[in-house]
């Protein structure tokens, strides 16, 4: 063989490797990150880094209702909600009376609630790797008989310690080899966003330290000597808008007897009503006249929500429009007092309105070696990330609802772009062998 010869099928050689690159992923969930906090870089020298070296996406839009178990698990199996089944943060089997009430009681570990698809980290499992997960819902939980390598159970708002520590802890993991894959959950953003509005300057703080922790990762990143072994992806659960709390709060009961009700979920801007059947088209024709809010039967539930066929989705959905609450009777629900004799609602922002809505929209980032650089990518869909992520991690990526033509653009290499690479390298070889 002509050293010619030789060297093209090196390239060749090197060429399908990087098809199916192997290297390590570090992904980070950050609650509740709405997609424009970051428009202005200019104070955030650690995201600003990210997108330098990396791809910034215009904006991700979640899944319906742009809640955040519904779209943990969107992210992690790249599924709709009713075919994943996990539909709500508040939800209730007809069938065996169980609740999942966002994790916090023992039935919310029941498989019922999350056997429905494979999440990543299973997938992973199941494959032979390694995973460890830091504060991420449902890492705790055995989901189609498996759990990850570690988890470190969620806690409610994990603190920037725990953040440095986890990031501090899987990059040692990672780097030596006892973990493929590693996620972190980080909740501030959101608690930070409901408590004080998206425009706060809470929020604002919020992010700068957010922002400083990432500054660390660059550095322990560099430190270690891994930029070129990591893929670092970052991304969002859903958005965040500004709740007028006492003028813009919607009460069931001034249109409807709550005795006629037979279960109720959740409060907010996606209500779940189960009314009794032989009250269910009184409840319907009075809930359809109230303003500032979309009321719904199990299979009217627009298409393009992607909602409908859920397992645990109520016989009447109600959806406040944007800025709106529904509850029962808002006397009922908490309020703290700011010094003066009025009243004070205990949230400033919230999210699960219609997914659409530009204040739903997430953010997505990602740096590493698989990844362009500085490079601005078009909006993409909460279910698109799962194939991201598995080409990241050179695995084959179960059946979706994402769109691989939304996210190619952003790696290195396209696999059509190899696959010509490989061909005329193999051409080339053909023309240099001797015959």
């Amino acid at each position: 063989m002509t050293r010619a010869a030789l060297n093209i099928l090196t390239v060749t050689l090197l060429l399908s490797r990087c098809c199916d690159a192997n290297r390590k992923l570090l992904v980070f969930l950050i609650d509740g990150f709405r997609y424009d906090y970051i428009d202005d870089l200019q104070n955030l020298a650690g995201f600003r880094e990210i997108v330098e070296n990396g791809v910034k996406v215009d904006y991700m839009t979640p899944d319906f209702p742009s809640l955040s178990y519904p779209n943990y698990y969107s992210l992690m199996t790249g599924r709709y909600c009713e075919v994943h089944q996990m539909t709500g943060n508040f939800m209730w089997d007809k069938d065996t009376m169980k609740e999942f009430l966002i994790g916090t009681n023992p039935d919310s570990r029941l498989p019922m609630w999350w056997d429905g698809s494979e999440p990543l980290w299973v997938t992973m499992q199941k494959l032979g790797k390694r995973v460890y997960m830091y504060y991420w819902p449902g890492c705790e939980v055995t989901i189609l008989g498996v759990r990850p390598t570690f988890c470190e159970e969620y806690v409610y708002n994990p603190s920037e310690k725990n953040l440095t520590d986890s990031m501090e802890s899987a990059l040692n993991m990672l780097k030596s080899d006892k973990a493929d894959m590693a996620g972190i959950y980080y909740e501030k953003i959101d608690v930070e966003g409901h408590h004080f509005g998206p425009r706060s300057p809470e929020i604002q703080r919020a992010i700068r330290s957010l922002d400083q922790a990432f500054q660390i990762l660059h550095q322990k990143i560099k430190e270690k000597n891994m930029r070129d072994d990591i893929n670092v992806v970052l991304f969002s659960d859903h958005g965040m808008t500004e709740l007028k709390w006492m003028e813009k709060v919607i009460e069931l009961d001034k249109y409807i007897d709550m005795s006629h009700i037979v279960k109720m979920m959740d409060r907010g801007p996606v209500v779940s009503v189960w009314p009794k059947q032989d009250k269910f088209e009184e409840i319907y024709r009075n809930l359809s006249s109230v303003d500032n809010m979309n009321v719904y039967k199990k299979q009217e539930i627009p298409h393009r929500f992607h909602y409908k066929n859920g397992r645990f989705v109520s016989t009447l959905t109600l959806v406040a429009e944007p800025g709106w609450f529904i509850t029962e009777n808002k006397a009922k629900l908490p309020f703290w007092n700011n010094g003066t004799e009025k009243a004070v609602g205990w949230q400033h922002g919230w999210h699960g309105y219609d997914n659409e809505f530009m204040d739903m929209r997430g953010f997505f980032l990602a740096q590493g070696p698989d990844f362009k650089t500085n490079f601005r990518a078009g909006p993409i869909r909460t279910v698109d990330v799962y194939n991201v992520l598995c080409k990241a991690l050179g695995i084959e990526p179960l059946p979706n609802n994402g769109s691989w033509s939304r996210v190619e653009c952003m790696l290195r290499s396209s696999a059509g772009a190899v696959r010509a690479a490989l061909i005329y390298s193999f051409l080339l070889l053909l023309l240099l062998l001797p015959h």
